[in-house]
């Protein structure tokens, strides 16, 4: 069958008795990258989280600052570290309910901190946000008044800065970005 068969469907969560999961539709599952039924963690990735933007899905992170599982996790998973303890704890979850259907070694392509060379995890953090149209304007005056080599560059750039479609004012990077 294709996978519009399964448009508007719903599946019962593995591990969460009572939660329900709609099948959604996403331009990043293609026929080659993955088996074209994903999950989705609107807070752990940008692809995931477009898609629960449009489908006014909750963001709701379910891992801290430390790369732990929270209580909203669920007991069994509460502080237990994602890529450790945590990811077996799952795998005995799922096995439990009977909704494993494989388990195998992969490689995952995480990204790596380029300082610590350990993987990271992205999640979404707690923010603060601003009027958008006026950090729009207000970085596209301050980019007018830079001198920037070539000159052709600037009006890329300003076309850029127009494309945005979300602004966040972030103090969380106090070593900067690359």
């Amino acid at each position: 069958f294709s996978g519009a068969d399964l448009a508007d469907g719903s599946c019962a969560h593995p591990t969460i008795p009572g939660r329900v999961s709609p099948l959604l539709p996403a331009n990043h599952v293609t026929m080659t990258k993955g088996t074209g039924l994903v999950h989705t963690a609107p807070a752990h990735g940008m692809e995931d989280y477009s898609v629960a933007s449009h489908h006014q899905l909750p963001t709701d992170c379910l891992v801290d600052e430390s790369g732990n599982f929270t209580e909203a996790a669920g007991p069994e998973l509460k502080n237990k570290n994602v890529l450790e303890e945590g990811n077996e704890a799952v795998i005995k979850m799922l096995q439990a309910a009977g909704s494993l259907l494989k388990e195998e070694k992969h490689v995952h392509s995480y990204p790596y901190d380029w300082r610590t060379k350990k993987p990271m995890i992205i999640r979404a953090s707690k923010q603060w946000f601003v009027n958008t149209a006026d950090v729009k304007a207000a970085a596209q005056d301050a980019l007018k008044k830079v001198k920037v080599i070539p000159t052709s560059a600037v009006n890329r750039m300003l076309e850029m800065l127009d494309r945005r479609t979300f602004w966040c004012i972030s103090r969380q990077r106090c070593w900067g970005v690359p």
